[in-house]
């Protein structure tokens, strides 16, 4: 399935169905009367967040989303039948905007959570309901309200508890495949992620949820590079894993990269916690090894985890420190309810 992160859909709410002009009329029965109907609701678009969905790209190929019109009202004081309601379905994590693509309009964060787009127009009303002591006999109707259209943006930024950040071939897509079943690509030349991946590591009978976005590179807050337009990923998320790869010529240089790209694009991401760990460890000897993550230790003033997601070593203690961080957030969200003691 193709990854897709934003879309721009056009809706349009049911119009209301029109009253009726209507007069009984039946043998026997002397000067019936009006009895024309009221017209039926239109129908509301609502979207509505649900699991089991990860991308928007059901919205690539459909963009117009029209809920039904009410039906019109009828003789007999019958009213018209409401509009069925739209309903769009969309994964835990998408956020709705105005067509300017600023104006926030929802954020549907937990599975179930609904909002209405746009009300369907209210029916009119039949000649029933105009009748009165100076008009016995009315021939007026209402037509139905109508619908509201207009277009709207929907971005999709996943929730996860660890977000995988660092330079390209940083090994954040092998770290993924090594601790979870997702199955990103994998390859030795920069931007092989080209989107988001998502996946289920378990650590001491805890899930934790990972998200690995493209390599960021100097200059990315200002769209060089793909991993910008992915850092909206992470922003939900509990703690960062930064990795730099032992590779790097300069692993001080590497972090603050990935740093200052991070403090310039702002919205809360540099100030989440975050791990640093030196990965793809196996391919440097143990002089050079420590050597670089003393070098890493200099540069962000506490020791970094020393792994490779090929051998193995180093992983656990760093998904641990990851769980750690996660589980302090958690019970930060939501503090224990203090004991009550019963005095007499």
């Amino acid at each position: 399935m193709k990854f897709l992160d934003q879309a721009k859909v056009f809706i349009r709410s049911g119009d209301g169905g029109g009253g009726a002009v209507s007069f009984r009329r039946e043998k026997y029965i002397e000067f019936g009367g009006p009895d024309g109907g009221d017209g039926g609701r239109g129908g509301d678009v609502w979207v509505e967040a649900v699991q089991g969905l990860n991308t928007l790209i059901d919205y690539r190929y459909q963009q117009h989303y029209k809920a039904k019109t009410g039906i019109h009202g009828m003789g007999r004081n019958r009213t018209g039948a409401s509009g069925a309601d739209l309903v769009m379905k969309v994964p835990v994590g998408t956020q709705i905007f105005e067509e300017d693509d600023e104006t926030l309009i929802c954020d549907l964060v937990a599975e179930g959570q609904r909002y209405r787009l746009a009300a369907g127009g209210n029916g009119g009303f039949g000649n029933a309901h105009f009748k009165s002591s100076t008009n016995q006999a009315p021939h007026t109707a209402n037509p139905g309200l109508s619908g509201t259209e207009k277009n709207i943006w929907l971005r999709l930024k996943l929730i996860a508890d660890v977000g995988l950040i660092g330079l390209p071939n940083a090994g954040k897509s092998t770290f993924l495949a090594s601790v979870t079943r997702a199955r990103p690509k994998i390859a030795n030349y920069p931007f092989t992620t080209l989107h988001p991946n998502l996946g289920v590591a378990s650590v001491d009978g805890r899930e934790i949820v990972m998200a690995d976005i493209p390599g960021l590179i100097e200059g990315a807050h200002e769209g060089i590079g793909i991993g910008d337009r992915f850092l909206g990923h992470v922003e939900r998320t509990r703690v960062l894993l930064h990795l730099v790869s032992a590779q790097e010529e300069d692993v001080a240089k590497a972090y603050r990269t990935v740093r200052t790209e991070l403090d310039a694009y702002g919205r809360g991401i540099s100030e989440k916690a975050e791990i640093l760990a030196l990965s793809q460890a196996d391919t440097l000897d143990d002089e050079e090894r420590a050597k670089k993550a003393a070098e890493l230790e200099a540069e962000c003033g506490h020791k970094p985890f020393v792994l490779s997601a090929i051998t193995g070593d180093g992983m656990t203690p760093a998904l641990r420190a990851l769980k750690a961080i996660i589980e302090n957030a958690v019970l930060a969200e939501n503090p224990p309810e203090p004991e009550t003691r019963w005095t007499d």
